[in-house]
């Protein structure tokens, strides 16, 4: 009798014997052993990076990219060929114009040693992005290295930290309001000395003296809830040294300036509050020509304006700053706590301001 069926090796031995089919097991195999081997690589190559490679990211927002960015072009110093300028143009009161130039990684990958140590920068410019406060591009710097841990990041930013810290030392740091975000305005400047301006006998010695002991008493004012701010108001003809005076204060309690602009076209109460609860620490906040009229400015927003009409001033533009929103800014429930804020706001006609 025959036998019905067979068994697995009879099967192996057949479908072994087949030429078609050893061909396409072959491609078969081939195909699985090569996806397998892909998989492994990118496995590998995944954790080579993550143990091996690490990195950092810093966005142009960050207060830290410029400290790095500065210590990047010192290091590639003359040597390096991709680059991109930085210029800064400042006109001072007196018609003096002074500008600076810097040359910065371009935009892509570059390399520099620290310590021995390789180290790849990416520069990379979001061409579809924009940063509305400034109006620039976004940006980001990555930092790539052969390391372990991060400890060699920590290293770079401390050390640019402390760069820029120096260059800035005995010097004022002007910042100036950008659509709902502060920016620096031009270089540090150089402190200027108190003797340098003229006030009215006794003037600036009281203002200085309350300025240092309000300074002196955050736990007096932490203990009794109190907001920790104090606003001073400077009149007086133009000329006469209110804006002066403050810069030289600044200088005196090693503090920075923050001008706020009220009459730009996107300051609302909105922006106000906002500006005003995340201003630069140790900065004095200044409030300059509250009487100031600009009505030759195609929608612009004057600060007459607001006095004569405590509701909204619609001036064409998008969105306005109201004289209540002002006032709420400054010292109502939403208003920011101070950590010792001081405010100087100057007119030139103090009678012309709302008595609120």
């Amino acid at each position: 009798t025959g036998r019905i069926g067979m068994t697995l090796a009879e099967i192996a031995t057949t479908l072994s014997s087949n030429p078609y089919f050893s061909a396409g097991a072959g491609l078969v195999g081939i195909g699985v052993g090569g996806q397998l081997l892909r998989q492994g690589y990118q496995v590998a190559k995944q954790y080579g990076k993550r143990r091996y490679l690490p990195t950092l990211e810093i966005a142009s927002r960050d207060k830290s990219y410029e400290w790095v960015m500065q210590w990047i072009s010192e290091k590639q110093g003359s040597s390096a060929l991709q680059t991109s300028v930085e210029t800064n143009f400042v006109q001072y009161e007196n018609g003096e114009i002074s500008t600076k130039t810097r040359l910065v990684p371009a935009p892509g990958k570059h390399w520099i040693y620290h310590k021995g140590r390789p180290i790849q920068i990416e520069r990379q410019r979001e061409k579809n992005m924009v940063d509305f406060s400034s109006g620039t591009p976004w940006e980001t710097i990555t930092l790539t290295t052969f390391d372990t841990t991060r400890r060699v990041f920590e290293e770079i930013l401390e050390e640019a930290k402390e760069i820029a810290m120096k260059k800035e030392e005995g010097s004022t740091v002007i910042y100036t309001s950008m659509g709902g975000d502060w920016r620096r305005f031009g270089f540090p400047r150089k402190r200027r000395p108190l003797e340098t301006v003229i006030l009215d006998q006794g003037q600036k010695e009281r203002i200085v003296n309350d300025s240092v002991r309000f300074l002196n008493s955050g736990s007096w004012y932490a203990d009794r809830g109190i907001p920790y701010r104090r606003g001073f108001l400077l009149y007086g003809p133009p000329g006469g040294g209110k804006s002066s005076f403050v810069t030289a204060l600044a200088g005196e309690l090693k503090l920075n300036i923050c001008i706020l602009n009220l009459h730009a076209r996107a300051i609302t109460d909105d922006a106000v509050n906002h500006l005003l609860n995340n201003a630069p620490q140790r900065s004095i906040i200044l409030l300059e020509d509250l009487d100031a009229v600009d009505t030759g400015r195609s929608g612009s927003l004057t600060f007459s304006g607001l006095l004569n009409d405590l509701d909204a001033v619609d001036t064409g533009r998008s969105g306005s700053l109201t004289f209540s929103g002002l006032l709420n800014a400054l010292d109502g429930v939403g208003a920011s706590e101070g950590g010792g804020r001081l405010m100087f706001m100057t007119t030139n006609r103090y009678f012309n301001l709302n008595s609120t």
